[in-house]
Formats: structure tokens, sequence, C-alpha cells
């Protein structure tokens, strides 16, 4: 049994799209999910992408995938990562699938001299907070996350 972790190749949109949608199905949030193929091979294979996506395989089976792009953080002066998406089947959780992931993400920072990786994750999900404090994440408490979309982005967007 042997696990690996690589870059998305061009054709696999198709691939990402479907680990999207089973995370969405996992968050109860399928219903929010109207990106296409098109959509995400555009995003990953731009000309310049700004979002990116490693690919876990268990024996050469994708069982899992991590989206992300890189943020910037004014008061380090520096990028960080923001892991956008980290989901693997659930049949193949509990072999450190997850763990592989992160790491290699957490390798990344350290190669580019990126000093913090961070994310979401769902209050009712304690699964995967219990996994996130395993590998020493900490929870960012003090902060509300605020979303701009639909009319109200659209009505401010005018004002601009």
């Amino acid at each position: 049994m042997t696990l690996s972790i690589r870059p998305v190749r061009p054709g696999e949109a198709g691939l990402v799209l479907g680990f999207i949608k089973e995370l969405a199905e996992y968050e109860k949030l399928l219903h929010e999910v109207v990106a296409s193929e098109a959509d995400i091979a555009d995003s990953l294979f731009a000309e310049s992408p700004r979002v990116f996506c490693e690919i876990a395989e268990w024996d050469g089976e994708p069982v899992g995938f991590a989206l992300w792009f890189y943020t910037y953080s004014t008061f380090r002066g520096r990028h960080g990562i923001w892991l956008e998406d980290l989901f693997v089947r659930p049949a193949q959780r509990g072999r450190g699938i997850g763990k592989a992931l992160m790491a290699r993400l957490a390798q990344r920072c350290v190669d580019e001299g990126l000093p913090r990786m961070a994310w979401w994750v769902l209050n009712w999900n304690e699964p995967s907070r219990v996994f996130y404090r395993s590998i020493g994440a900490k929870a960012q408490d003090e902060w509300t996350v605020k979303r701009l979309e639909g009319e109200a982005l659209a009505r401010l967007g005018a004002e601009g």
C-alpha cells in the first residue's frame, strides 16, 4: 500500500470537481456548488493560475485533494497559503492521507519562506477539528468571517 501526493495534471478538472462535490455533500452544501468542469480547468490551468491543487493517490488511485492559493499578510510582509479545500474519501480516512496533504503544503511554506498556512473548518465538524488540533493548528477565535456576495456585492460594486 503506497501513498503519493502530486500536483493536479491537465485533464483532471473533472476529478477535482468530483472531489469538490464529495466534500460539499459531506458538508451538507452540495446545493451551493455551481462550478463546472470548465471553470475548474480554467482556474487550475490558466497561463498564470491563481489556484493550485495537490492530488493524493493510494496505490495509484486518486483518494483525496488539497486545493489552495497564496495569501498575503501585511503584518508579516509575506505571502502565506490559504487552504480552500481538503478532502479524503471516507473509505480512505485514517491512513494519514490528510496529514500527508497538509505536510506537503507545510513543506511548501517552509521551502518558500512563507510564515503561515490558514483555512476554515465548520464548527460542527469535530473529526476535522480534532485532526487539525493534532497537527498543532490553533483556532483564531478572535476573528469573525464576513462574506459579501450576490445582490449585496452587486449593489456595493455599483458604487465603485
